[in-house]
C-alpha cells in the first residue's frame, strides 16, 4: 500500500502544479475578448481565428523540434521560461489590446505550452519520486485541465461589470503567475543528461495509429471552434460574456470523465468519445444560433467528456501502445494531428462565417464533423 507523500514532496508537487495551472490559464485568458477585439479593429471572425491559430505556429516547432531540450538544460529552466513567456504574452495584450497583439500573444503562448508539454510529466515524476507514475499524472492532468478553462471563466466574470479590453483578470493573472515563478525558483532539478538525445522528434504513424490521430483532430477542431468562434455567435444574442464559461466547460470538465476512460480499452474509449462528439456539437451549435445559453453550456460539458476524456486519453493510450519502440515519434504524430485540428478547420470555419454567416458555416462544420466521425469509427473498427 502506498504511504502518504512527505510534506516537502507535497509542497514541491503543489508548487509545480500551481505553475502548470498558471501556464495553461494564460492560454485562454483573453478568449471572451476575441469578438470585442475584432469589432474594435473592424475585422471579422476569419481574422480572429487566424490570430487564435498563431498558438499552433508557436507550439508545433517547439514540440517537434526541441523535444530533447530538457536533456541539455534540465526541466526547471524550461518551466520558468514558459512562465516568463506567459507573462510576456499577457503583458502584450495589456499594453496594446488588439487582434495583432492577440496574435503575438498566442504565438508566445504556443512556445510556452510547447516547452511545458515536453517536460511537465517527467518533472512532476521527479518531484514526487514514486515508481507509480499515476500520482504525477494526476497532478499534471488536474492542474493543466483546470487552467485551460480557468482564465476564460475568470475573464467572463469581470466582463459582467466592465467593457474594458484590459479587465482585472489580466492584472490578477500577472500577479499570480509572478508568484508561480517565485515558487518554481525554489524547486530542485536534475543536472543535464550525459546521454543527450536528438532535439528533433519527427512524427510518424505506426500501424493502427492514424485513426487515433484523426479522432483527436476532430475533437480538438471542436474545442478550437468553441474557443475562437463561439463568442461571435453568442454576441448576436447579447451572450458573449458567457463565452468564458463555455471555454471552461469544454476545456476543464473532461478531467471528470478520465477515470471512466481509463477503465476502457483505447479503442472503446475513443469510439465512445466519437459517438458523443457530434451530438454534443449539435447541442452547442443549436444553442448558439438560437440563443439558448443552457444548451450551449450543457453541450460544452458533453463535448469535453469526448474531447478531453474519452478521445484524448483513449487515443493517446492507443498510440503509445502501438508505437512500441517509436513512442516519441508516434506521440509526435498524434499531437501533430491534434494541432492541425486545432487550427485549420477553425480558420476555414471563421472565413466561411464572414462569407455566408454563422448558421450555414456552423452547419457545414457539423456535417464535416459527422462525416469525419463515421470514417474514423470505421477505421478503428477495421483495425480490431
Amino acid at each position: 500500500m502506498n504511504r502518504a507523500l512527505p510534506r516537502a514532496t507535497v509542497r514541491s508537487a503543489v508548487y509545480l502544479a500551481f505553475a502548470l495551472c498558471m501556464i495553461t490559464t494564460a492560454v485562454n485568458l483573453q478568449a471572451p475578448l476575441y469578438d470585442a477585439l475584432a469589432a474594435r479593429d473592424g475585422l471579422g471572425v476569419g481574422a480572429t481565428t487566424i490570430a487564435f491559430a498563431c498558438y499552433v505556429v508557436g507550439v508545433l516547432p517547439v514540440l517537434l523540434g526541441l523535444n530533447g531540450l530538457a536533456d541539455r538544460v534540465g526541466c526547471k529552466p524550461l518551466i520558468m521560461a514558459a512562465l516568463l513567456l506567459s507573462l510576456m504574452a499577457t503583458a502584450t495584450t495589456l499594453i496594446a489590446p488588439s487582434l495583432v497583439a492577440l496574435g503575438v500573444a498566442r504565438f508566445l503562448l504556443g512556445i510556452s505550452m510547447g516547452l511545458t508539454s515536453a517536460v511537465a510529466p517527467a518533472y512532476m515524476q521527479l518531484l514526487v519520486s514514486r515508481e507509480d507514475n499515476r500520482v504525477a499524472t494526476n497532478y499534471v492532468t488536474a492542474s493543466t485541465s483546470l487552467g485551460f478553462g480557468l482564465g476564460a471563466a475568470v475573464t467572463s466574470l469581470f466582463l459582467f461589470h466592465t467593457t474594458s479590453m484590459s479587465p482585472p483578470s489580466l492584472w490578477i493573472y500577472m500577479a499570480a503567475a509572478t508568484l508561480a515563478l517565485m515558487a518554481v525558483s525554489t524547486l530542485g532539478d536534475t543536472p543535464p543528461s550525459a546521454n543527450k538525445r536528438s532535439l528533433l522528434r519527427l512524427p510518424s504513424f505506426p500501424r493502427g495509429t492514424f485513426a487515433f490521430g484523426l479522432a483527436i483532430l476532430l475533437a480538438w477542431a471542436t474545442v478550437g471552434l468553441v474557443i475562437a468562434i463561439l463568442p461571435s455567435a453568442l454576441q448576436r444574442h447579447g451572450l458573449s460574456v458567457w463565452s468564458g464559461f463555455a471555454t471552461f466547460g469544454i476545456c476543464s470538465c473532461g478531467v471528470l470523465f478520465q477515470p471512466w476512460a481509463r477503465k476502457l480499452t483505447p479503442r472503446s474509449a475513443t469510439l465512445l468519445g466519437l459517438a458523443i462528439l457530434p451530438m454534443a456539437y449539435t447541442l452547442i451549435a443549436w444553442g448558439a444560433v438560437q440563443g439558448y445559453l443552457s444548451a450551449v453550456l450543457v453541450g460544452t460539458v458533453a463535448a469535453s467528456s469526448a474531447c478531453y476524456g474519452f478521445i484524448y486519453l483513449g487515443g493517446l493510450s492507443g498510440v503509445l501502445a502501438a508505437g512500441e519502440a517509436a513512442v516519441s515519434q508516434a506521440s509526435a504524430g498524434y499531437f501533430l494531428m491534434a494541432y492541425i485540428g486545432f487550427s485549420l478547420p477553425v480558420i476555414m470555419t471563421g472565413l466561411l462565417i464572414d462569407a455566408v454567416g454563422h448558421v450555414l458555416a456552423l452547419s457545414l462544420f457539423g456535417l464535416a464533423l459527422l462525416g469525419g466521425v463515421m470514417i474514423t469509427a470505421l477505421l478503428l473498427r477495421r483495425s480490431l
